[in-house]
């Protein structure tokens, strides 16, 4: 959607070793202004994002703004202190070149009660409370998942139950204006010191569970259909419980388009998306 007339560098965070995002978005946008990182922002790459961000000041003058995606493991906390110099070491360079529009956290209804749910050991956050709880807009997506209006008004009581402040956005596919989202000034930091009066002291030390990990592989050379989606209907009936989220980028035998998918749990999807280039190596690539 570019009815809201701006442009925006991107600043994009994957878990797993191999970056996909970033091939499906340089399809699509100025390659000058994408960023990727591939480890953890909160904590293993933090120090690139502070130098990612540096780098893309010195375009500032050709986009309205910075979009950073975090994985879907991220603490929000060490993100939001990395723009305030009194928990990044007292550097005030990034204070003053940037100012922090709004957290925006998506939720994906069909998951979200079970996320929120799960029993982690003491000393491990869980990071989909984390997200809510920093939200300052939580867009609830996939809605065409849940078939009763009664579940999805338990989702958003329960959402909150975890943060009474910010505004709930229906959406399916993500499809949601650019108006609730872009320039809104949303961010307040007063009310994050309300629930964590600490936040402006020592940064904040991510407690990631252990017991999550990632999965990447790369193949060069193309791979049969009938196969991929032998080996796909296996994982969505024995191994969907273990899986978070996956995605990826298959060449196909005989098609010169590239085959793309994601997914959560057992809820699939994939599709013929943007073709091969001549001088491109067919490589398939994927994250669990």
């Amino acid at each position: 959607d570019e009815s809201h007339g701006m442009k925006f560098a991107v600043i994009e965070n994957e878990l797993g070793e191999i970056g996909i995002d970033q091939k499906i978005l340089s399809e699509n946008v100025n390659e000058e202004v994408i960023e990727v990182m591939n480890g953890c922002i909160c904590c293993k790459v933090r120090g690139d994002l502070v130098d990612a961000l540096k780098r893309l000041y010195g375009k500032v003058e050709t986009f309205d703004g910075v979009i950073i995606e975090t994985t879907g493991l991220a603490d929000p906390a060490p993100v939001v202190q990395t723009f305030f110099a009194e928990t990044n070491d007292g550097e005030e360079e990034l204070e003053n070149m940037y100012k922090l529009d709004s957290i925006i956290t998506v939720t994906d209804a069909k998951y979200i009660l079970q996320r929120l749910d799960e029993e982690k050991p003491d000393d491990v956050d869980n990071e989909a409370e984390q997200q809510v709880c920093f939200a300052d807009k939580i867009i609830l997506n996939k809605i065409d998942l849940v078939s009763k209006e009664g579940d999805l008004e338990k989702i958003e009581e329960r959402l909150r139950s975890i943060n009474p402040t910010a505004p709930i956005l229906r959406c399916q596919h993500s499809q949601i204006s650019p108006d609730e989202l872009l320039k809104v000034g949303a961010f307040d930091l007063e009310r994050v010191l309300e629930f964590d009066p600490f936040f402006l002291g020592e940064f904040k030390k991510p407690k990631h569970d252990k017991a999550v990990s990632s999965l990447s592989a790369k193949v060069e050379g193309e791979v049969n259909l009938a196969l991929i989606e032998s080996w796909m209907e296996h994982l969505m009936e024995h191994e969907t419980m273990t899986l978070y989220r996956y995605k990826g980028i298959i060449a196909i035998k005989g098609s010169d388009e590239k085959f793309v998918f994601q997914g959560v749990g057992h809820m699939f999807n994939g599709n013929f998306k943007g073709n091969w280039k001549d001088d491109e190596k067919r490589i398939s690539s994927f994250v669990f």
